[in-house]
């Protein structure tokens, strides 16, 4: 009676019934795992983009705070410039009318300061110029 016992189709049902429950256990414990692991890497990959995002913001904000200083500086100084110039301009525009109240004979002196008039009236076309490309 000893090999019926072993091969009765109830032993068999016994084993499957055993070993059915640890196999669904072990599946299952792993299905977790997986899905752990993946919210674990999703969770990672949201962060280190939201570090990247941050650097990145703070870079670009000094990088333009750079710019705007270097921006405002160069506006000054063509600024002072231009008023250099007009204030130039303006010594050469009284010199002229004082030289055509007391012209003589000689038209040089009136020549020279309209070339000179001239010269100093593009360098300032040329500063404003230089002041609209900058702005």
């Amino acid at each position: 009676m000893q090999p019926l016992a072993e091969t009765s189709p109830v032993h068999s049902r016994r084993t499957a019934v055993r070993n059915g429950p640890s196999v669904k256990w072990f599946l299952l414990f792993w299905i977790v795992m997986i899905g752990i692991g993946v919210y674990a890497v999703y969770s990672y990959t949201n962060h280190l983009k939201q570090q990247v995002l941050s650097q990145l913001s703070t870079q670009s904000q000094q990088q333009l705070t750079v710019l705007k200083t270097d921006y405002e500086s160069k506006i000054a100084v063509l600024t002072e410039e231009v008023k250099e110039l007009q204030n130039t301009v303006q010594s050469f525009n009284e010199l002229l009318t004082f030289t055509k109240d007391n012209a003589s004979a000689k038209t040089d002196n009136s020549n020279k300061l309209y070339t000179q008039l001239n010269e100093v009236n593009k360098q300032l076309e040329a500063l404003k110029k230089k002041m609209d490309l900058i702005k």
